[in-house]
């Protein structure tokens, strides 16, 4: 298995990167192919990690889609080019998000059938994960769009989750088929008649709570879902660290809750999930986190040697 990673996407990188391309190197007997700036990046070359030297990067300030047309040279472009021609099994980068979708649609191209490709964002949930589809790559869609999404998420969820028959909702504001706006109502009627595991709509608000395996929605609504998600994690983690570090008595239970809390740092640690899959190209594309260190590194190139083991592409163009 030959995965390649763009070395100069993401805050950390490359350092990071290369951290992670080791440890996946060490642990999973994966071949990488770095590709990025050979003057910036240090590492041990050996028969199962080599360096494609690029010198251009394409910045998350910088136009998606004009910079994967005018940066020939940036370690995205060459990387999906690369994945395109055959010389890997799977790509990842934790570059600019918008640069990853559109290359792997103008470069890497979209399966046949599929209208758009979109970002799957792995969600922790009391019973697993839930696969949220669209993760932010589609602001605008469409009824069609969205059975799309619940096919490629039914097919990613059976192959890299290990759900025989995945629960598929629909993100909605109520629960009743005449809920929501005229998209939603139409998307639901194509997805109770597609052969799927549709359990109809489903509120935010019990999204946590593992009902659905697949949660499908447009990509603005999951972007903005994910993120307040986030911040709402955040906040109350600062309020839980202020009220245990308040005092003596306080800092004494926080001694003996440690091992509970430190369980709970897990479950929402995101460097454990790896990354988003890009589902609906025509190979496996793994979009990470733009923070992510050497573990999420790790991670997110064992997902991809996962998703390229599995045929998730070949179930998705069977299926679609």
């Amino acid at each position: 298995m030959k995965i390649i990673v763009d070395a100069m996407g993401g805050d950390n990188a490359p350092a990071e990167v290369v951290k992670g391309a080791l440890l996946a190197v060490e642990k999973l007997g994966v071949e990488v192919i770095l590709v990025g700036d050979k003057n910036k990046i240090e590492m041990p070359l050996n028969d199962k990690i080599s360096l494609v030297h690029t010198e251009e990067v394409i910045d998350c300030d910088d136009d998606p889609v004009n910079s994967i047309r005018t940066k020939k040279d940036s370690s995205i472009v060459v990387g999906l080019k690369m994945l395109s021609e055959k010389q890997g099994d799977a790509f990842v980068s934790a570059g600019s998000t918008g640069a990853v979708i559109s290359g792997a649609t103008l470069i890497v191209k979209r399966i046949k059938g599929i209208r758009r490709a979109a970002l799957g964002a792995i969600i922790p949930t009391k019973k697993g994960y839930t696969l949220l589809m669209d993760g932010g790559a589609n602001a605008d869609c469409t009824e069609d769009f969205l059975q799309q999404f619940a096919i490629m998420g039914n097919a990613y969820a059976k192959a890299l989750m290990g759900v025989d028959n995945p629960k598929i909702g629909l993100l909605n504001n109520g629960v009743e088929e005449t809920k929501g706006n005229e998209m939603s109502k139409k998307a639901y009627a194509l997805l109770k008649e597609t052969d799927i595991n549709f359990i109809g709509n489903i509120e935010a608000r019990e999204i946590l709570n593992g009902v659905t395996d697949v949660l499908v929605t447009d990509g603005f609504s999951g972007n903005v879902f994910i993120k307040t998600t986030e911040g709402t994690a955040k906040f109350f983690s600062g309020l839980i660290k202020e009220m245990l570090t308040k005092n003596i008595l306080t800092k004494i239970c926080a001694l003996i809750l440690a091992k509970g809390i430190k369980n709970i740092k897990d479950i929402l640690n995101s460097d454990k999930f790896g990354g988003a899959p890009v589902l609906g190209v025509n190979g496996v594309v793994i979009k990470a986190h733009g923070s992510s260190k050497a573990e999420a590194f790790y991670n997110a190139i064992r997902q991809a040697s996962e998703f390229a083991k599995k045929d998730v592409v070949g179930a998705i163009e069977r299926n679609i």
